[in-house]
């Protein structure tokens, strides 16, 4: 597909890990060339058929939260000022690079994803109605599908391996895997930057139902925001002026591409079908808006 990088190439720099979305290369020891594709995972399965522009998007967002959270609470992030001309000097190679490349520091990413729910759906949503509990923690009872939580709660969950899925854990298994000073550290600095970005979100018409960070530690044990941060692909995002309570809302995302795959015989096992093109234009073009109103001055 014209423009879609589905796999990033770059003769000389060992690649050290491809994931669903991201391609990472290893600049010496103390950095990373970080590659986001146009791959795109449906169920847990990488589909065939990229969106294109799609990693350009998620560049850019997650660097404009790095930013902004860094100006904003003081939390650092693993950027890195070092150009892409200097660990990719040839301009061929560079080229479809551009855009979707960062330089980060390499830093000890930890074992947890951090995850922040203001809003009570998906596994949530499943954990509320099989225990009236999330994570551990007690919700009131009659809540509905959808329904704004009467405060963001920190929801921890295992980072899962190859071919498995992320199991939600309570915040004693944190304890359990981080030591109880950084368990709160992460737990607190989840929940102000969710805060922060709730509210810039909200002036902008989008709700963060929930999202994802992930955390890194440096030399000294310095707490570091890692990966990508509040993107389509690491949470939900939904129009504030289409948000009813009771049934699942549209979102800045994949959902044409879901949409579509559960209207299909399909076992939800690699190979996943290759997506139309229609529907490959439409999810381009969500993701294109969650750029355009989270970048936005607002109104």
């Amino acid at each position: 597909m014209k423009d879609a990088m589905f796999e990033s190439d770059i003769p000389g720099l060992p690649l050290i890990h491809r994931g669903k979305v991201r391609d990472l290369y290893a600049l010496g020891e103390d950095h990373l060339l970080m590659v986001t594709t146009d791959r795109l995972s449906a169920f847990d399965v990488v589909l065939p058929t990229p969106i294109p522009d799609k990693g350009r998007i998620l560049t850019a967002i997650t660097v404009f939260w790095m930013r902004r959270v860094e100006q904003v609470l003081g939390i650092p992030n693993q950027l890195t000022d070092i150009p892409l001309s200097e660990v990719v000097p040839d301009p061929g190679i560079r080229q479809p690079l551009e855009g979707r490349s960062l330089v980060v520091r390499r830093l000890r990413a930890l074992p947890v994803e951090a995850v922040v729910r203001g809003y009570l759906i998906g596994s949530g949503w499943k954990d509320y109605q099989a225990t009236g509990t999330l994570c551990g923690i007690e919700l009131p009872e009659g809540l509905t599908l959808a329904a704004r939580l009467p405060e963001a709660l920190f929801t921890p969950s295992t980072k899962a391996g190859e071919g498995e899925h992320d199991a939600n854990i309570d915040f004693a298994a944190v304890v359990s895997l981080l030591g109880g000073r950084m368990a709160e550290a992460v737990r607190d600095t989840a929940l102000s930057i969710y805060a922060m970005a709730r509210e810039h979100a909200r002036r902008r018409g989008i709700l963060i139902a929930d999202t994802k960070f992930e955390f890194g530690l440096d030399a000294t044990g310095r707490l570091h925001l890692i990966d990508e941060v509040l993107t389509p692909d690491s949470s939900r995002f939904w129009p504030e002026e289409r948000y009813r309570p009771g049934i699942s809302p549209e979102s800045f995302d994949k959902q044409f591409v879901r949409d579509y795959l559960e209207g299909l015989d399909w076992d939800k096992q690699a190979p996943g079908p290759e997506i139309p093109a229609e529907i490959v234009a439409r999810t381009a073009e969500r993701y294109q808006e969650a750029l355009r109103r989270l970048t936005a001055d607002p109104a």
